[in-house]
């Protein structure tokens, strides 16, 4: 029976449940499938018999254990522990999925201008953010000029005719930044390869969507009120077509001496983002770019982040944190696809 599927799910999985309606008992209508994965919670919702969707579990669970066995930083066989534990100048064989994704996030690590850079895990670790145990402690100059001499996504190279890749200079591959939201990708694309014309998918926040629930209403989703602590909807839209990803600093982070230390580290200067964008969402075709950009925007910051969104009329929304509360900014290409919010304020 699909109940037996049912997982513990976090936050993000239960919100975007809500949301959708979703039922688990009978004829074709939102069926839900729970469960755990590279480290987080996933939900993937279609409309659907009860059949078919106990049919899709085994499937949609092989396609996310593929990724996170090809990507994971935690797991010492994985292809980009392989690569990380490399030689420089050594040709790496990776499977096709994992050089897609690489390629992705080289492409909008040059786009951004290094904003987004996956090749940031020693700052990542040093901060106490990755799989090291950390410290919550503030590193020392000296140690944070040491990992940046270790990161820059210009050493890394494709293989041009193959799925190789190569490292110029010492470098780590961290795909935190853009993975969850290829594993999305892949597991919609297996939904729409089995048939499924309606669903909703979820990862560790990251979505993709199409179609509408039975009825013909769209799917709904929440942006959430950037404030530590606590669960509150900011914004919902209605959405039918495309993917979209979250990026904030109001989650994982430490404090000392009173000062707060994101998880968002700035790969240019080596330390936590220090500006008032707190959350940024991002609307596109698919869940992979949505999810890499969204990191490169927080970075960026509010100023430089609208220019770039509309530079490449990319659907964006960008919470600032105020003395009064928050205040809201949209692009162009957000304002036409989902209207302008009373709080909101122009890109022009």
């Amino acid at each position: 029976m699909l109940s037996q599927l049912i997982k513990p799910v976090g936050w993000a999985g239960l919100l975007v449940c809500l949301l959708a309606g979703c039922s688990f008992v009978g004829k074709p209508e939102v069926r839900t499938l729970w469960g755990q994965t590279m480290g987080t919670s996933y939900s993937v919702s279609v409309v659907a018999t009860e059949t078919t969707a106990e049919q899709l579990d085994g499937k949609i669970r092989a396609r996310l254990g593929e990724v996170n066995d090809a990507m994971s930083t935690y797991l010492p066989r994985s292809e980009l522990s392989r690569f990380n534990d490399a030689a420089v100048g050594e040709w790496v064989e990776v499977s096709a999925i994992t050089h897609e994704v690489i390629a992705e996030a080289l492409d909008v690590a040059r786009i951004s201008g290094g904003a987004f850079d996956p090749t940031v895990g020693p700052l990542v670790d040093l901060w106490g953010f990755g799989p090291k145990p950390t410290t919550d402690q503030v590193p020392d100059a000296d140690a944070i000029e040491a990992a940046l001499d270790a990161i820059g996504w210009q050493a890394i190279e494709l293989h041009p005719q193959d799925n190789r890749v190569r490292k110029t200079a010492p470098r780590e591959l961290d795909l935190s930044g853009i993975a969850k939201g290829f594993a999305v990708d892949y597991v919609a694309d297996l939904l729409e390869e089995e048939g499924i014309e309606s669903y909703l998918v979820e990862v560790g926040g990251e979505l993709r969507f199409a179609g509408r629930k039975p009825g013909g209403d769209a799917w709904r989703i929440a942006i959430e009120t950037p404030e530590s602590g606590q669960r509150n909807v900011y914004r919902v839209l209605e959405v039918t077509e495309g993917a979209m990803a979250t990026s904030g600093d109001y989650r994982n982070y430490f404090e000392q001496d009173g000062v707060r230390y994101s998880h968002t580290l700035r790969p240019d200067t080596g330390y936590p983002i220090r500006h008032n964008l707190v959350s940024v969402t991002v609307i596109g075709e698919r869940s992979a770019m949505t999810d890499a950009y969204a990191t490169a925007f927080l970075v960026l910051g509010t100023d430089k982040a609208r220019v770039l969104a509309n530079e490449l009329n990319m659907s964006v929304y960008l919470i600032e944190k105020t003395e009064d509360g928050f205040r809201s900014f949209e692009s162009k290409r957000f304002t036409t696809l989902f209207g302008a919010a009373s709080n909101d304020e122009n890109s022009d």
